[in-house]
């Protein structure tokens, strides 16, 4: 991989197996996978000594979750291993490490020096062809509703290094785009019936794919239980009609 390549790491909480789980991954890969010559997937899988009761991992394990993986990526460092960090599992009680590598032999062998340095973690060591890379397309970065929920998060992140109070309501915006003024005309009465007010409403480029766009907004909280509700509710309708919700944002209010 290019040393200049910059990762964008983000989190999102999934189902797998019926269990409740989390995701970790670099969505930058989605620009550069399938890496040339990583055509094989390596995981390792941890058993968590003190899991939470749903499985996640708990305050008590997590810093030593943290030193296996560094432990691992610097081991993998240190012998100049070709591979990339796609991401890593956690549910029902394991912490599982995705790798994408060309040689697994040499993978297998740091990953077993690394993890003598911690004994109380029982761990699996497995790998498999994956030219495609479909370990990280299709099951360790995020479905289109699930991306809404991590750039959700992101914004209120920037809101709250701005000093926001995240408890209070405020004027809320949102934009979303259309294909045809009729699916539009649509979306704005479902607005309108749960008290959203239409800001603006034209046309946009005449070479853009979507050639209408509708703004609305109205007071909410903004706070971590609340904005996926309603963002959710509003990217939910643009996707049945064919259009393309783009976004939120608001002022900072202390």
């Amino acid at each position: 991989m290019k040393t200049d390549y910059q990762p964008d790491w983000a989190f999102y909480f999934s189902n797998v197996d019926d269990n409740l789980s989390s995701i970790a991954t670099d969505l930058n890969l989605i620009n550069i996978a399938p890496v040339n010559g990583q055509d094989i997937v390596v995981y390792v899988s941890i058993k968590m000594p003190n899991p939470r009761e749903d499985g996640l991992s708990s305050n008590e394990d997590a810093d030593d979750l943290w030193k296996i993986e560094d432990k691992i990526i610097k081991a993998f460092d240190s012998n100049n291993l070709n591979y990339t960090f796609a991401g890593r599992l956690t549910s029902n009680g394991f912490r599982d490490i995705y790798f994408f590598g060309e040689n697994p032999n040499s993978m297998e062998k740091q990953v077993f020096s690394s993890m003598t340095a911690f004994p109380k973690f029982e761990f699996d060591f497995g790998h498999k062809p994956d030219k495609e890379w479909s370990g990280y397309f299709d099951f360790l970065y995020p479905l289109p509703r699930q991306m809404q929920v991590v750039q959700n998060r992101r914004v209120l992140e920037q809101l709250e290094k701005g000093g926001d109070d995240l408890t209070k309501p405020r004027e809320v915006f949102h934009w979303i785009y259309f294909k045809t003024q009729n699916e539009l005309d649509q979306f704005e009465n479902f607005t309108d019936n749960l008290g959203f007010e239409t800001k603006n409403k034209s046309k946009t480029k005449p070479s853009s794919e979507y050639k209408f766009v509708i703004s609305v907004s109205r007071v909410d909280k903004v706070g971590y239980d609340e904005i996926d509700d309603y963002t959710l509710e509003l990217w939910e309708k643009a996707q049945e009609l064919n259009g393309d919700y783009d976004g939120w944002e608001t002022s900072i209010e202390k």
